[in-house]
C-alpha cells in the first residue's frame, strides 16, 4: 500500500495538468454542436483508463458514446463499479465567468473550469488510484469496473437500455460514484439519501395574439399574471407547499439522523455572504441543512413571458410560461407527486386561459443503509485520506440513475462525494479544490481493500 500511496504523492502534478486537458474538452451534451467533442472526450477517458491497466470499450448508444472499462475478472474477488459522466452543463452565460469556461485556470489549489468539479475531477481521483495500484504492481484485492457515461446531465436516457444489454457483464457487488459533495475540506462525508425530482413545463395560453395593454387591457385575462398568482398561491409564507397530499409520504427524521445533521459545521453569515442574500427563507421548523436536503420543494427554474428586450413594449402577453421541479424525499414517488401536481393545477387555472402541462424528466429518491459494512468501509476510507471524522449526509441533488443499478443490477450505491459547497456546479465559475482531487485518490486507494474486506474476501 505504501508503494501505491508514494506514487500518488509523485505523480500530483501530472495529474493536474491531465485534468486541465479534460476540463478543456466542451464536451457539452446538451448542445448538439458539441457532437464531435462528445466523441473526443470518450475516446480521451477510455485511453486513459487504458492506461490504468484496464480493458476499455466505447459504446454507442443512441444518444451519446458510454465507456465501459474494467480489471480481468478473477474467480472469488468481489466486483465493484465506479460510475461517473464525462459530460457537463452548458456554460451560459458566459459573461458571468472570469474566464473561459473551457480554458481551465489554475489558481493555487483551485481549478476553474465547466466539469472540473461536476464531474471529471471526481471521477478521475478514482482512475489514478487505480494507475496507482497497476504501476507499482501492487495487487487489487477486488475487481474494478469503469462506467463513465455522457448524457448525465441530460437525463441518462439511454443508460438503463446499456445496463440491461449488458446485465452479465456488470454483475457488481455495489456502485462507487463521487458526484455529491461534502460541507468542508476538514468534514469528509459519505452521502446516504439523495432526493428525487419530478419536472414540469406549465404554459397558459390567452389572446390569440399579443394585444395591446391600452386598447385592450381590463377587458382579458393577462396569462402572466395568472400564472403568477396561480404560482404564488402553491407556497404559504412558512414555506409549506399548499397542493394537497403534497407531504404524504414524507418520513419524519431519525434520531440518528438528527444527530448527523447537528454534527455539520454551519456558519449562518458565512452562508447568506457566499450566497448573496439578505435572509434567508426555508420552510419553517427545520434547520437549513435539513430544509436543503432532507424536506421536498417546489421550485421555479424559469419564467417566461411578454416582451423581453430593451426598453418597454406596452401589451398583454399572449402567453407565458414557467419551468418547474419539485425535489422528493425518500419514501415520495415521482408518479403521485406529479399527479398532485398536475390534478391541483388544473383545480386552481383559471377558465381564462387554457393551460397545457407538459411533464418533464422524474427520478426517484434514493436511500442507503448508513450502518452497512460497504458504509462503514467507505467511512473508514475518508477517514484515513482526510484525516478527519466524516459524517453522514443526506443530498439535497438528484442522481437518478442510482435507482436503475438497484433495479437493473441489484446493486446499492456508495456515495463519497468530493465537491464543496463553493464549487459553483452547474453555474458560471465552476472550481473544483485540488486538495480535495488529492484526498480523493487516497481515499480510492483505501477503498478497495475496505469493501474487499467488508465482502469477506481477503
Amino acid at each position: 500500500m505504501e508503494r501505491v500511496l508514494a506514487y500518488l504523492k509523485k505523480n500530483q502534478p501530472r495529474f493536474v495538468e491531465e485534468l486541465i486537458e479534460y476540463v478543456s474538452i466542451p464536451s457539452v451534451s446538451a448542445q448538439p454542436t458539441h457532437k464531435p467533442d462528445m466523441d473526443r472526450c470518450a475516446r480521451w477517458i477510455a485511453a486513459r483508463a487504458e492506461g490504468a491497466g484496464m480493458t476499455a470499450r466505447i459504446v454507442e448508444t443512441k444518444g451519446h458514446p458510454v465507456v465501459l472499462a474494467r480489471t480481468p475478472r478473477r474467480k472469488g474477488y468481489p466486483h465493484y463499479m465506479v460510475y461517473g459522466h464525462y459530460d457537463v452543463q452548458p456554460p451560459e452565460p458566459f459573461e458571468l465567468w472570469k474566464s473561459p469556461p473551457f480554458e481551465p485556470r489554475l489558481k493555487g489549489k483551485i481549478l476553474f473550469g465547466r466539469g472540473a468539479s461536476d464531474n471529471k475531477g471526481q471521477h478521475m481521483a478514482h482512475l489514478r488510484a487505480l494507475e496507482a495500484y497497476h504501476n507499482t504492481g501492487t495487487e487489487l484485492p477486488c475487481d474494478i469496473s469503469f462506467l463513465i457515461e455522457g448524457e448525465e446531465e441530460v437525463g441518462s436516457s439511454n443508460l438503463a437500455t446499456f445496463l440491461k444489454k449488458n446485465r452479465r457483464e456488470l454483475d457488481v457487488d455495489a456502485v462507487v460514484i463521487s458526484d455529491t459533495g461534502i460541507p468542508r475540506i476538514d468534514q469528509p462525508a459519505l452521502t446516504y439519501a439523495l432526493r428525487g425530482i419530478v419536472a414540469f413545463e406549465i404554459t397558459l395560453h390567452g389572446p390569440n395574439r399579443d394585444l395591446h395593454s391600452g386598447i385592450f387591457g381590463g377587458t382579458v385575462e393577462n396569462p402572466a399574471m395568472a400564472l403568477s398568482q396561480m404560482l404564488g398561491g402553491l407556497r404559504n409564507n412558512e414555506g409549506k407547499i399548499t397542493i394537497p397530499g403534497f407531504y404524504e409520504d414524507v418520513v419524519p427524521l431519525t434520531k440518528l439522523e438528527k444527530q448527523e445533521f447537528a454534527k455539520l459545521k454551519f456558519d449562518l453569515k458565512e452562508y447568506k455572504e457566499f450566497l448573496g442574500v439578505p435572509e434567508l427563507f426555508g420552510e419553517k421548523g427545520y434547520t437549513v441543512n435539513e430544509q436543503r436536503s432532507a424536506r421536498p420543494t417546489f421550485e421555479i427554474n424559469g419564467l417566461t413571458s411578454g416582451y423581453q428586450g430593451e426598453g418597454s413594449k406596452t401589451i398583454i402577453p399572449s402567453w407565458a410560461c414557467a419551468k418547474v421541479t419539485c425535489r422528493i424525499v425518500p419514501k415520495q414517488r415521482p408518479e403521485k407527486i406529479r399527479e398532485a401536481v398536475v390534478s391541483y393545477l388544473k383545480k386552481v387555472c383559471p377558465p381564462t386561459v387554457r393551460m397545457e402541462i407538459k411533464t418533464g424528466h422524474g427520478g426517484e429518491p434514493y436511500l442507503f443503509n448508513p450502518t452497512s459494512p460497504e458504509a462503514q468501509a467507505g467511512l473508514n476510507a475518508l477517514r484515513k485520506a482526510f484525516k478527519a471524522e466524516p459524517v453522514l449526509l443526506r443530498e439535497g441533488g438528484s442522481i437518478p440513475i442510482v435507482n436503475e443499478f438497484k433495479h437493473i443490477l441489484g446493486a446499492d450505491t456508495i456515495l463519497l462525494g468530493l465537491a464543496l459547497p463553493e464549487d459553483n456546479a452547474h453555474s458560471p465559475n465552476e472550481r473544483f479544490n485540488l486538495e480535495c482531487f488529492e484526498k480523493g485518490m487516497l481515499m480510492s486507494a483505501y477503498l478497495w481493500r475496505g469493501l474487499a474486506k467488508a465482502n469477506g474476501s481477503r
